[in-house]
């Protein structure tokens, strides 16, 4: 018993340390979800996990927010108003400067579905734009999505 003690113990510290790292020394998710739930939710996920998450509504939002700060990471809903998320990953993957960042799409679209699409956005184009680095499902698994997050996210 006092070694599961320990062991919970151990791990409270290394979250609160983790929390308290500076902003500047934590990893930038940019965060982009029509839901204003999803986003809070993921917002909370993510500073708990450890990284410095950025928030945006929509694509137009998102492109510009990528812009501005360089993320180290991407969640990217795929279907929003506006500019949704298949556009926005299109353009990122068509910029220089933001083509190399991960993306995962999170969405309630089958994979299969999702790959289709692009597909056959790729036959209307001279050059391809590749698969999502990952893509995950609603309802998403918090632990498979940490995991994933910092497997992208290794220098």
């Amino acid at each position: 018993m006092p070694v599961a003690s320990n062991q919970r113990s151990e791990t409270r510290d290394k979250r609160s340390v983790t929390r308290k790292q500076k902003p500047e020394s934590r990893k930038k998710v940019l965060i982009v979800d029509d839901e204003l739930d999803v986003r809070i939710y993921l917002r909370t996920l993510f500073e708990t996990g450890g990284y410095a998450p950025t928030i945006s509504k929509n694509g137009i939002e998102g492109l510009q927010k990528a812009r501005e700060l360089t993320p180290d990471l991407i969640v990217l809903d795929v279907m929003m108003p506006k500019t949704g998320g298949v556009n926005m990953y299109r353009e990122l993957k068509t910029d220089p400067l933001l083509k190399k960042i991960p993306v995962i799409m999170l969405t309630a679209i089958g994979k299969k579905s999702f790959s289709h699409y692009l597909k056959m956005l790729n036959i209307q184009r001279k050059d391809s734009i590749p698969p999502p680095d990952a893509y995950m499902e609603k309802p998403l698994d918090q632990k498979e999505l940490l995991e994933l997050a910092e497997k992208l996210t290794v220098f």
